[in-house]
């Protein structure tokens, strides 16, 4: 199993909310190859954000990260999940998939490094840019790869003035 893990400069994870704390919950399932879809549960993120009145900048970046991770599953794994637990203090999405896996994620993590199948790449997705964006628009990124198993991704934007 490989490892990765990225935290803003200066930043420190709140822990996960208590079970009694007040928090939303969402969780959505990810097809492998379905790309009709594709986007569903990160689309669903973003409107509960809203809903809730969050910073548009931040609405803007959990919408990118959230995205970047369900095309990724769908582009790569056989299938796969989007969690999110909105708290009063951050929002963190979970992505666990089944999958072929990631055997270098230092190099997956490199922009313009792609595995994408021709036929992905002919739909205008698989440049590369995925993970490099996802680490981008969020203050902390894990990831835990296992070849032939698949990938868990967890990252985590905190709530503060943008």
């Amino acid at each position: 199993m490989t490892n990765y893990h990225y935290s803003k400069e200066n930043y420190r994870e709140p822990p996960i909310a208590d079970a009694d704390e007040d928090h939303i919950s969402l969780s959505f399932p990810i097809e492998g190859g379905d790309f009709t879809h594709a986007g569903y549960g990160s689309s669903e993120i973003k409107r509960t954000l809203k809903k809730l009145a969050a910073d548009p900048k931040i609405v803007r970046r959990i919408a990118i990260a959230a995205y970047e991770a369900e095309i990724n599953v769908v582009a790569h794994a056989y299938k796969g999940r989007i969690s999110a637990v909105i708290s009063s203090d951050a929002i963190r999405v979970f992505i666990e998939d089944q999958g072929p896996g990631i055997p270098d994620i230092e190099q997956a993590m490199q922009p313009g490094f792609s595995t994408a199948s021709p036929k992905v790449r002919e739909m205008g997705f698989g440049a590369g840019l995925g993970l490099p964006n996802i680490r981008d628009n969020v203050d902390f990124l894990h990831i835990e790869s296992e070849v032939s198993i698949g990938t868990i991704l967890q990252f985590c934007i905190l709530f503060r003035n943008e």
